[in-house]
């Protein structure tokens, strides 16, 4: 499936600000893969193999507690969060935006979703963006989800 990219942090704040819901950015090897069979949106616990009934992915939809805060932070820190899933899930995975649904929670609280539509690719450049603006907020004792640190 071809799809565009988000080049840039700026550009995936400005997705998020003209979609009010329903935005996630899933780390997988794809579209392609994870929608070959529409009526089988699945992942798999990682710790018991269980299938999970949708997508792991991860809201980009900014929430109104966050207020008049920098939507540029919002979508960094959602990126910075779960970068570790691109190593940890073997090559080929890198984030990608969906619009879907939520139709669960994971073993991780984490939203799973049903897939209607895929939107873009979230470019190499976008990801160091995120990791700068997150490094310049100097907060020692914030980082990744990581389990393996």
């Amino acid at each position: 499936m071809s799809l565009p990219t988000v080049d840039t942090l700026r550009e995936l704040a400005e997705l998020v600000e003209k979609e009010d819901s329903g935005l996630y950015v899933r780390w997988s090897k794809g579209p392609d893969p994870d929608l070959a069979d529409p009526g089988e949106q699945t992942s798999r616990d990682a710790l018991t193999g269980v299938p999970l009934p949708g997508l792991s992915a991860n809201p980009l939809t900014v929430e109104p507690w966050w207020g008049d805060r920098p939507v540029l932070l919002w979508v960094a820190r959602r990126l910075y969060d779960y970068r570790h899933l691109r190593e940890l899930r073997g090559p080929g995975v890198r984030p990608w935006v969906l619009i879907g649904e939520e139709i669960g929670r994971g073993p991780d609280n984490e939203p799973l979703v049903h897939c209607r539509r895929p939107i873009a690719w979230i470019a190499e450049q976008a990801l160091t963006e995120s990791e700068h603006l997150i490094n310049a907020q100097h907060s020692p004792d914030w980082g990744p989800l990581d389990r393996t640190t």
